[in-house]
């Protein structure tokens, strides 16, 4: 019989704590979900200190009661709550209340004390009248409990009794069975043993109508919640608590049955053990498996939804890490999903989308325009995010949208989350597939929709603040442009003054020496003004030109300087539409600058085709190269030059800019030590350029 009386108490113990877990991780809630928990918490410590006391009789008597009387407390508190918040109460039922609360609180506190063990009762001298008052007031304790369910259920309204009846049935039972407990007490003057071990199985059993009842009453929760790393690392600290000692206790059995090669046996598995277990904590993949597992079953929602914007936040304000923004918008976004890697792509006008960035992809994903015009119809109507996976599975869902090219034959993309902000596209993530499978629901989803739109905001405001800081710069060119007009205006005086003294002078032979110095040293001057502005040419009017008289006039300028630029002309004529003074002076700095970046033994090459539509200008030298990353964040940006204070840093800049105001694109493939190869394309003179085919920004590719 004490066996099954542990095994009881043991149980009751157990359910509670569960209850008690979950009130606090699943719910939140009032003053009642408090008193709830309380209580459930109090009822696991009451049965785990009965069910060692049933073991071991280790617990002083005075404990054990106090334990009873602490139990029923707690309970009565509660139900003195929940018929605070049903009955509409007047001053008469209030004081009555009030009273009675007060009594339930003395005698509860009575039975808490060791009143046995005072002295002034223990001269009394009769046992039984101490044991049979302790029997009363538990009585009347019980009593009480039952009172108090019928009022909560009396007053509760008909059409929200079915939320609170197994509460009641619950509680209902247990006060009754505590009832007959001590009444068989008090009329016998001794604890029936087969009754007290039977006690708490039946108090296992009431546990589910209690949680029942709480599900179907939210408001009973419990306004306290348990974060989310704190639960992650309890688990991860249990789990390899509990896999130490499950090696420790193989290696025991090693050695113990090893022979003499035990302790050999024992030091390679612990080694073995500790390496796996090394090897587990930096599993990326598990530690994934894991916050899924305990988001999925441990707590009500997936996602702490204010850890997960105030990590996203961080991560996209910070402006001390060494990661770029645009790289960490892929970061930030992916670790939503567990996805380890992806990439941004940014829109331009809305008319067509180019790779800006990638994250954990290899380069031979390439940085390319792309056919991207419906996608981009697509997410600025629906504002979805796109799961790739069940776009190749059911497609219709999609209403017939066409992947561009670089994605449909892609085996790594998994989600496009579109970044949108003041309802317009400016641009996309494509994430990698996770470390772990999850299943798309539409809380991931939602979650997803808004981190896009908080990126979006931030791309936006850093976008804003790049054109502002190129206003600034050329603001300052402009302030350049003064001091140059205040040094021509002193060349043009030290002329002026020779051309006005060359009559009278003429024959001097000293003043021809220093006029010629003068003439020299304008000169210079002027040639190094002009080397500087030579990219800030004022907008002449649009004509046809020849494209290859063009080439071959830069070619002859170009002569000069080693290594000689080398021509080969395709075709004998290729006509355009542009000013014949800017593209002759885009192309000559593009030569210029290959023929500056190889040395005087290295090869310059200038091919001119054509294909159905437009004409392809390559420049290809032997020079040092450019890394992706000079290409991407510094090739095109202006006013940043590696020349020093002989350039300005805006002739590709220029470049790039005129030759897509002019319909076409300009295009770069370069290796660090193995040259660059710019290739220009421009459409042909005669040929429309529909706005949503123009790029609106060019492509740098490293290969």
């Amino acid at each position: 019989m004490p066996d099954i009386g542990i095994l009881g108490y043991a149980l009751a113990a157990l359910f509670f704590l569960i209850l008690t877990l979950l009130l606090i991780t699943s719910w939140r809630g009032r003053l009642q979900g408090k008193m709830l928990v309380i209580a459930a918490a109090s009822s696991s410590l009451w049965a785990a200190a009965f069910a060692i006391q049933a073991a071991h009789h280790v617990l002083p008597l005075s404990w054990v009661w106090a334990a009873e009387a602490l139990r029923t407390l707690v309970w009565l508190a509660f139900l003195a709550s929940l018929l605070g918040s049903v009955v509409y109460i007047t001053s008469a039922y209030a004081r009555t209340l009030k009273y009675v609360k007060a009594a339930l609180f003395l005698v509860c506190g009575l039975l808490v004390m060791p009143f046995e063990e005072y002295p002034l009762l223990s001269r009394l001298g009769d046992v039984h009248l101490r044991a049979d008052a302790r029997f009363m007031g538990q009585v009347v304790l019980a009593v009480s409990g039952m009172v108090l369910i019928e009022q909560f259920y009396r007053n509760t309204s008909v059409e929200n009794r079915w939320g609170i009846k197994f509460l009641c049935l619950g509680l209902g039972a247990m006060f009754a069975f505590d009832f007959y407990l001590f009444s068989d007490a008090l009329l016998f003057r001794r604890l029936d043993a087969d009754i007290w071990y039977a006690r708490g199985a039946i108090n296992a059993i009431i546990v589910p109508l209690i949680a029942l009842s709480a599900a179907r009453n939210p408001q009973w929760s419990v306004d306290f919640s348990v974060s989310r790393k704190i639960v992650f690392h309890t688990t991860a600290l249990f789990g390899t608590g509990l896999y130490m000692l499950l090696m420790a206790t193989a290696g025991y059995y090693i050695r113990l049955y090893g022979g003499e090669w035990s302790i050999v046996l024992q030091v390679i598995f612990l080694f073995g053990a500790g390496l796996l277990l090394i090897l587990m904590l930096f599993s990326g993949r598990l530690r994934a498996q894991v916050k899924v597992l305990l988001n999925k079953h441990f707590f009500h929602y997936q996602y702490d939804y204010r850890e997960e914007w105030l990590r996203l936040t961080r991560m996209l304000s910070r402006q001390d890490m060494s990661v770029p923004l645009y790289e960490r918008v892929i970061w930030g976004i992916g670790e939503i999903v567990e996805s380890p890697g992806g990439t941004l792509w940014l829109c331009h006008k809305g008319q067509r989308c180019t790779i800006q960035a990638r994250w954990n992809l290899p380069s031979d994903t390439g940085i390319q325009v792309s056919d991207t015009g419906d996608l981009i119809q697509y997410l600025v109507r629906t504002q979805w995010v796109i799961n790739l996976d069940e776009y190749e599975e059911i497609p219709e869902l999609y209403d017939g949208l066409r992947l561009p090219t670089l994605l449909e034959a892609s085996d790594w993309a998994w989600l496009i989350v579109p970044l949108i902000h003041n309802e317009e596209l400016l641009g996309f993530v494509t994430l990698n597939r996770p470390r772990v499978h999850q299943a798309l629901n539409w809380e991931i989803t939602d979650l997803l929709k808004v981190a896009g739109k908080q990126t979006a905001s931030y791309l936006a405001q850093f976008q804003a603040a790049e054109a502002l800081a190129e206003a600034k710069q050329f603001e300052g060119f402009n302030r350049l442009s003064a001091f140059v007009v205040h040094d021509l205006k002193n060349l043009i005086a030290q002329l002026s003054l020779v051309t006005t003294n060359a009559v009278k002078h003429k024959h001097n032979p000293a003043f021809i020496d220093e006029t010629i110095r003068t003439i020299e040293n304008s000169v210079a001057r002027m040639n190094r003004l002009m080397a500087q502005l030579r990219g800030a040419m004022s907008a002449g009017s649009a004509d046809q030109v020849d494209l290859g008289e063009v080439l071959r006039q830069v070619i002859s300028e170009r002569s000069a300087q080693r290594p000689i630029p080398e021509l080969q002309v395709g075709t004998e004529s290729v006509s355009l539409n542009a000013e014949h003074d800017r593209i002759v002076s885009i192309l000559g700095h593009v030569v210029q600058n290959a023929q500056e970046a190889t040395g005087s033994q290295g090869e310059v090459r200038v091919r001119l085709r054509c294909d159905a539509h437009q004409a392809i200008v390559t420049v290809e030298d032997t020079g040092c190269g450019m890394d992706e990353t000079f290409i991407r964040e510094r090739l095109f940006k202006p006013f940043d030059s590696t020349k020093g204070l002989t350039g300005m840093g805006i002739g590709a800049y220029e470049c790039r800019e005129y030759v897509q105001s002019a319909g076409g694109e300009v295009r770069v493939t370069s290796k660090p030590g193995q040259g660059t190869t710019f290739s220009i394309h421009f459409p042909l003179a005669g040929m429309s350029v529909q706005a949503d085919t123009l790029p609106e920004a060019s492509t740098a590719t490293v290969k």
